[in-house]
């Protein structure tokens, strides 16, 4: 008894049939470089950033006897902390920076909302 013709080996034939990928999945290089971020922001780095301003307008917000000087305090610590950002951005981490910058604007906002109800209650300007 002869054993029946299996026919031709699947594998030989799907390599032989020619197909156009539809595009949906990529089929080869890609046609243009792909560039990664040298420092990625990652949110462990924003929250590290956001800890060590908050430390850093407190440390500065402490040191204010009263509204004035607590709010030039303050308006320092931001202006320290907004260049340490700037350079963290150029050469370290972004997420960082980012958590610098973000902290540090809610402390002035917040600065800002101190000195406007002491100019409120009062009626005089609390900065000069």
């Amino acid at each position: 008894m002869a054993r029946p013709d299996p026919g031709p080996d699947p594998a030989v034939v799907a390599q032989q049939v020619a197909r156009t990928p539809s595009g949906l999945f990529p089929a080869g290089p890609p046609s243009r470089p792909t560039y990664r971020e040298p420092h990625p922001v990652t949110g462990g780095g924003v929250a590290v950033g956001g800890a060590a301003a908050t430390a850093w307008l407190l440390l500065f917000g402490l040191l204010g006897t009263d509204v004035t000087s607590y709010a030039w305090w303050t308006v320092l610590a931001g202006l320290l902390a907004w260049v340490t950002a700037l350079v963290l951005i150029r050469y370290g981490d972004r997420g960082v920076a980012t958590g610098v910058a973000i902290v540090t604007a809610g402390g002035w906002s917040i600065a800002a909302a101190v000195v406007v109800v002491r100019w409120a209650t009062s009626g005089d300007w609390p900065l000069w």
